[in-house]
């Protein structure tokens, strides 16, 4: 239990268990740096897969038994499978419900000890204690023997693990007497289906402190003693050895998606002992963390923020060498410009789709991390010199649109529009226009198949009938044409800054386009056919009809660049009276669905915040004249739908993509948001309900004037939610702070009152 908050470090709130009851395969990775491409971590079920490529696999916090430790986690991306064992050789992890078919151990929650960048764990079956760390591209591997054991050491490395997909061929050699090596090539589901024929590859090199005598290859089941090299699905290695005394044995992996060499040269730079290693891990979380530093409030909101701000800083990690080479869309190997000194100018990272992420990474990024997100976009800028489109999601460079849809171009214009501009500008424009308005030779993998009809209609028109093997085709019209406003109104500010008049005046007109299915009888988004006609048998609670995981309730807030526009057509009064409905009856399904474990549990619901269609909706008042009730609203949405255990973490088992709604947590708690995803030409940020006493956070000086943003806050308590006034460097602000003003450096004092009767006491 956590005692006297104030002398707490950040990092001792960050709980890494928190909401890991079905959890995706990039979720849980204690060990792994921020961004890091090593990312150390136990598995329960991983080898188990996934048909769809996104189903909830890895680390399961209901689990008993963990069948290895895997040292990559990332969208689409999964592989490098260890596990010490001791008894008789198995090269087979097992099943969950029998644990002693197979290699792996059941184990005891209290022996676990979780935190950002050190796990362990002792397996019961075997008696061993397992470490982990990381740095940035090695992971680090502890065992402690028991003595007198026949010990092994089990390298899975050609078997299918997390989102990697099928295995198509594997490699692993015995190189020298401490040292093993090897890849693997799978197919994930989404690159199967977005770059048909493409692969990820994934090599390593490790080394042990112990001299390799008794060592063998198999596959699969097939045991091969003595052999120094082995190829294929299945492949693995292992090395055993008795212990005379309680040893310990320390692996270092250097990992690398270009080749082996590679593997070998970023275990060299990063080596070091695992004490130090640890070390380092924890000193870095804790300055990351740091960044953000809040005081007061509830300890429970701490441990929401700060484990938030950890999964929002864990994700989208590193996939370029020391050295700067990075695995380039053709599969090739392409190399980042060095500066004066050798060294990569920026890194190259895997990512996510980019779907909801202006609602709460890249704002997060934009305020603390603008390098990180200047590297985001230079990285997705590499894959378009590359292949000639951006990508919405990227595994090794190669497309995993995820979603069929595309919003690079929209974070790319925010970037720009925030000041963040350390890559070339003109490419920039040009990969975001292309990305809005072009469809000639597109791919499947940079999403947006039907923009050509968006472009020449000014809408999409809705088919209950396939047309294509590729759903987002043809099955989303009605939410595809408000994505493709909103990303069209981003970049037309992009391009009015830079005098692009023509494609301003373009992107402008077909901003407006979700007025095109805007049905004034019923005051909804609302399908419509080939003919221009509102689909008949229309139900707004109906999900996928039209809208991609969601419902005509939800993504008729989706306006989020035209808000008062949107107001103004549904009327001020129907407006506030259908936002207050939604809330009052979503907060008895907890803000989503509800206490299903289940990712797509509130598609069919009116408000759900378990997915990234909704995450602004409760921002909305502060265009419709009742900022009291987002004040409210966003507060009430911490408390309820965010929890603090494994089950009730990020809802009830819904999807937590790489730190979506943690970021989106840590913004409602510092009560700046925008609704607009920082597009507009100069963005402001809307005022909310700060959870804690003071904030104060930290300015990045290479990229901003300022020092730090303070925010204080009077008056607070668990009744105030309300804020009775707020001061921007000592004079009234209106709801609205501008970006650049906050970025100067500036203190924001927030007065606040109670709530207790704003719904008639509905708290």
């Amino acid at each position: 239990m956590i005692a006297c908050q104030e002398q707490v470090n950040p990092i001792d709130y960050v709980n890494p268990n928190i909401g890991t009851a079905h959890s995706r395969w990039f979720f849980y990775t204690p060990a792994s740096l921020p961004f890091g491409m090593a990312k150390p971590a136990p598995s329960t079920n991983g080898h188990y897969g996934n048909k769809w490529g996104w189903e909830a696999v890895g680390y399961d916090e209901r689990h008993t038994s963990i069948e290895g430790f895997v040292n990559t986690h990332e969208f689409q991306i999964g592989g490098i499978s260890l596990m010490p064992t001791c008894g008789s050789l198995i090269t087979k992890p097992g099943k969950l419900e029998n644990p002693d078919e197979g290699y792996r151990s059941r184990f005891s929650k209290e022996t676990e000890e979780s935190r950002p960048g050190y796990y362990s764990v002792v397996l019961d079956d075997y008696n061993i204690k397992a470490e982990l760390t990381a740095s940035k591209r090695v992971a680090f591997h502890r065992y402690s023997f028991p003595e007198n054991a026949e010990a092994n050491l089990v390298f899975d490395i050609g078997r299918r693990q997390g989102e990697s997909g099928k295995v198509l061929d594997a490699h692993v050699s015995k190189v020298d007497d401490n040292t093993i090596e090897g890849w693997v090539r799978t197919e994930p589901e989404y690159v199967k289906k977005y770059q048909k024929g493409a692969w990820i590859d994934i090599y390593f090199s490790a080394s042990l402190n112990k001299s390799i005598e008794n060592f063998g290859m198999f596959i699969n089941d097939s045991v091969m003693p003595g052999k120094s090299s082995v190829s294929g699905v299945g492949a693995g290695a292992y090395v055993s050895f008795v212990t005379d005394k309680a040893e310990q044995l320390d692996v270092q992996i250097g990992i690398s998606f270009t080749s082996l060499d590679n593997a070998r040269l970023n275990r060299k730079a990063e080596s070091m002992s695992f004490d130090k290693a640890k070390e380092m891990a924890q000193e870095i979380w804790t300055n990351e963390l740091n960044k953000i530093n809040v005081q007061g409030g509830a300890v429970d909101d701490r441990i929401k923020f700060y484990t938030g701000l950890y999964h929002a800083l864990l994700g989208r990690g590193l996939a370029s060498d020391v050295n700067g080479a990075y695995p380039k869309n053709d599969g090739s190997i392409g190399q980042i410009p060095l500066d004066s000194n050798g060294q990569p100018e920026f890194s190259f990272y895997n990512t996510d789709a980019v779907w909801g992420a202006f609602w709460n990474l890249t704002q997060l990024w934009a305020l603390v991390w603008p390098e990180y997100y200047n590297d985001y976009v230079q990285s997705h800028l590499l894959v378009y010199k590359d292949a000639g489109w951006l990508g919405d999601g990227l595994a090794n460079s190669r497309y995993v649109s995820g979603v069929g849809t595309n919003y690079v171009g929209l974070i790319i214009a925010a970037a720009y529009n925030c000041g963040i501009r350390n890559y070339d500008v003109d490419l920039a424009f040009e990969a975001a226009y292309k990305n809005e308005s072009g469809w000639k030779d597109r791919p499947y993998g940079a999403g947006k198949l039907d923009v050509k009809q968006f472009v020449q209609n000014g809408f999409l028109h809705h088919s209950d009938i396939p047309t294509s093997d590729i759903p987002e085709q043809y099955q989303f019209s009605a939410s595809h044409t408000l994505e493709y406003s909103f990303g069209a109104h981003a970049v037309a500010q992009f391009a009015r800054a830079l005098n692009k008049e023509d494609e301003y005046r373009q992107l402008k007109q077909l901003s407006y386009a979700w007025k095109s299915l805007f049905n004034e009888e019923n005051g909804f988004i609302h399908p419509k056919d080939s003919m221009g006609n509102f689909i008949d048998d229309f139900n707004p609670l109906q999900g996928w009809r039209g809208f991609q995981e969601g419902n005509a309730w939800q993504y008729s807030f989706y306006v989020p660049h035209h808000p008062r526009e949107l107001v103004n057509k549904i009327g001020v009064n129907e407006f506030n009276n259908r936002l207050d409905s939604v809330f009052l009856s979503s907060r008895k399904m907890s803000f989503g669905g509800g206490k299903e474990i289940d990712a797509f549990a509130g598609v069919e619901t009116l408000y759900n915040h378990g997915n990234q269609p909704s995450l602004h909706i409760p921002w909305l008042y502060n265009f419709s004249g009742q900022r009291e009730k987002t004040q409210y609203w966003t507060r009430k949405i911490g408390r309820e739908f965010y929890g603090t255990g494994p089950i009730h973490g990020y809802g009830y088992g819904q999807d937590e993509d790489q730190g979506q709604l943690g970021a989106w947590y840590v913004m409602a708690s510092i009560g700046l948001f925008d609704v607009a995803g920082l597009t507009n030409e100069h963005p402001t940020m809307q005022t909310g309900s700060p959870a804690f006493d003071k904030i104060d956070i930290q300015l990045n000086k290479d990229y901003y004037p300022g020092k730090s943003i303070t925010i204080k806050v009077r008056n607070n308590s668990p009744e105030n939610l309300l804020v009775k006034s707020v001061m921007l460097n000592g004079q009234a602000v209106n709801g609205q702070v501008p970006f650049n003003e906050l970025v100067k450096g500036a203190t924001l004092d927030f007065e606040m009152k109670s709530s207790t009767n704003l719904y008639n006491n509905e708290d």
